[in-house]
C-alpha cells in the first residue's frame, strides 16, 4: 500500500498534504461526487452520458488545484483538444480546498439537467468553511476563481459533440433477425445511438480499442451462438441465492421499470459509472489519500468512464446484436425472463465488463492488486454491502454479473472486459508520460 502511493506521487509529481497547505476542513472530493450522484440519480442519467457530466466536472476541480499548486502534473496537451486555461490569481488570497470543491459543483451544476439543485450544496459548502473562520474575503475570492475556472472547462465540455446529438437522425431498429430490437416491458428506444460521435479525452479515435468480432448470429442448435443463448437460459433459470445477489447488486440500470396493476414504476438506481465512483471514494478513504491524491484519483477513474463508454457505445452500434432476452423468447423458450430488466440498446460489447474493467486497472495500478475494500456505494437504495479482495476481483464480479441477469451473452462479457483492459492500459501509457515539475 505504501509503495502504491509512492509511486502515485512520484509518477504524477503529486505534492503529499503536508507541502500544499490544505486546512483541515470536513467538506471531501467524496461529498462533492455524492452529491453530483444524486442530482444524476433524480434525473435518471443514462450511463454514459453521466460519465461525461463526472468527467467535466472532476476535471474542473482538478484543473483549479493544478491553477494554484503548479508543482503537479497538468493534463494540458493530454486531453484532445483540451484548451489552455487563464487561470491567473494570487494563490495567497485562494482557499485551495474550497476553490476545488466549489469548482466540482459549479461544473455539474452548468452541465447536468438538473443542475440547479447543486447550488444548495454550494451553500453549504461555503457554511462549512465559515464555520472555519475563514475569512470573508479569502471565501468570495475562492468561490470566483471556481467560476472563472468552471467557465472555461465548462466551454470546453461544449465543443465534444454532445449538443450536436439532438439534431442527428433518429435511430430505427434494423429489421433483420440478428440485430437489436427494443425490450419489454417498456420496449425503450435506443438510448444514445451516435455516443460514437462524442470526443474522448484520450483515445485517438473512438474505433480505438473495438471488440473482437461477436460470435455470428445462427439460431441452429449446435452453432455456437445457440450454445450462447442456452447458457443465459440454463444460467437464468437456475440461479443460486449468491448469484441472484450479484446480479442485483450489480445491475446499475437507471431504466428499469416495476409495473403495478396498469401503472408503471421507475426504480431509480445509479449508473455503472456511478458506482465506480463511489467504489473510487471509498478506496480513498481506505487508503487515508492526500486531498489532492484523491482529487487526482477521481479525476482520472471519470476520464477513463467517459472514454470507455464511447470505445463502447461505439462498438454497441457497429454490432448491433440481437439481446439474450429476445432470442430465448424467440428460439427457446416465449415465456422466460431475465432476472434483471435488459437496457435499452444493443447487446455487445457489455458495457459494465469494458467500464468496470477499465476502472479496476487504474485502481490497481495506483492501489496495488491486493486492495481490499468493502463496497456499499448502493447502500442508501437498500443493496446490502460486498467485499472484495481487489479491484480486478470486483470488476470480474461485475462482468459475471450480467450472465446472471440474463442480459449479456458470454462472448460479449469476455470481450468486453478485453476492450475495457486496452482502454484502460493505453490510459495509464499517456498519463505515465505527463511531464514532472
Amino acid at each position: 500500500m505504501k509503495r502504491s502511493i509512492f509511486i502515485l506521487s512520484i509518477l504524477f509529481n503529486v505534492c503529499l498534504a503536508q507541502q500544499t497547505k490544505i486546512n483541515n476542513h470536513p467538506a471531501t472530493v467524496q461529498q462533492q461526487v455524492q452529491s453530483l450522484t444524486e442530482v444524476m440519480y433524480h434525473d435518471v442519467v443514462n450511463p454514459p452520458a453521466a460519465a461525461r457530466f463526472y468527467a467535466y466536472s472532476v476535471l474542473t476541480g482538478y484543473e483549479i488545484f493544478w491553477q494554484l499548486d503548479p508543482s503537479i502534473a497538468p493534463f494540458q496537451k493530454k486531453l484532445n483538444q483540451y484548451p489552455l486555461i487563464n487561470g491567473s490569481v494570487d494563490p495567497s488570497k485562494i482557499d485551495l480546498q474550497l476553490s476545488v470543491l466549489y469548482g466540482i459543483l459549479e461544473t455539474g451544476k452548468n452541465i447536468i439537467p438538473s443542475g440547479y439543485l447543486l447550488e444548495e450544496k454550494e451553500n453549504l459548502l461555503i457554511k462549512e468553511f465559515e464555520k472555519k473562520k475563514i475569512k470573508k474575503e479569502i471565501i468570495d475570492s475562492s468561490v470566483s476563481f471556481a467560476k472563472k475556472i468552471s467557465k472555461q472547462i465548462v466551454q470546453y465540455c461544449k465543443t465534444d459533440g454532445y449538443f450536436k446529438l439532438s439534431t442527428l437522425a433518429r435511430y430505427k431498429p434494423f429489421e433483420t433477425d440478428s440485430t437489436w430490437k427494443p425490450t419489454p416491458p417498456e420496449y425503450m428506444a435506443a438510448v444514445e445511438p451516435h455516443w460514437q460521435t462524442i470526443r474522448p479525452f484520450f483515445l485517438d479515435s473512438v474505433k480505438q480499442f473495438r471488440a473482437i468480432p461477436p460470435v455470428p448470429f445462427d439460431v441452429n442448435p449446435s452453432s455456437g451462438f445457440y450454445k450462447l443463448a442456452k447458457e443465459v437460459y440454463d444460467a437464468g433459470s437456475n440461479l443460486t441465492k449468491e448469484q441472484k445477489l450479484i446480479a442485483n447488486f450489480w445491475d446499475c440500470n437507471p431504466f428499469a421499470v416495476q409495473f403495478q396493476g396498469h401503472m408503471s414504476i421507475g426504480l431509480k438506481k445509479i449508473s455503472p459509472g456511478g458506482h465506480w465512483m463511489g467504489i473510487t471514494g471509498i478506496v480513498c478513504k481506505k487508503g487515508n489519500l492526500a486531498f489532492q491524491q484523491t482529487l487526482l484519483l477521481h479525476t482520472l477513474i471519470a476520464l477513463t468512464l467517459h472514454d470507455a463508454f464511447i470505445s463502447c457505445w461505439n462498438e454497441k452500434y457497429s454490432s448491433n446484436r440481437i439481446r439474450p432476452e429476445t432470442v430465448i423468447n424467440r428460439y427457446i423458450d416465449e415465456k422466460w425472463k431475465p432476472m434483471l430488466q435488459t437496457p435499452p440498446f444493443p447487446e455487445y460489447s457489455s458495457g459494465h465488463s469494458v467500464i468496470s474493467t477499465a476502472a479496476a486497472e487504474i485502481l490497481t495500478y495506483f492501489l496495488g492488486d491486493d486492495f481490499s475494500f468493502t463496497d456499499d456505494v448502493e447502500s442508501y437504495i437498500g443493496l446490502p454491502s460486498r467485499n472484495f479482495s481487489s479491484f480486478r476481483n470486483a470488476a470480474a464480479e461485475a462482468r459475471i454479473s450480467r450472465l446472471y441477469g440474463g442480459i449479456h451473452f458470454r462472448d460479449a462479457i469476455e470481450n468486453g472486459g478485453e476492450q475495457g483492459r486496452q482502454v484502460g492500459e493505453y490510459i495509464l501509457k499517456k498519463i505515465s508520460l505527463m511531464p514532472m515539475r
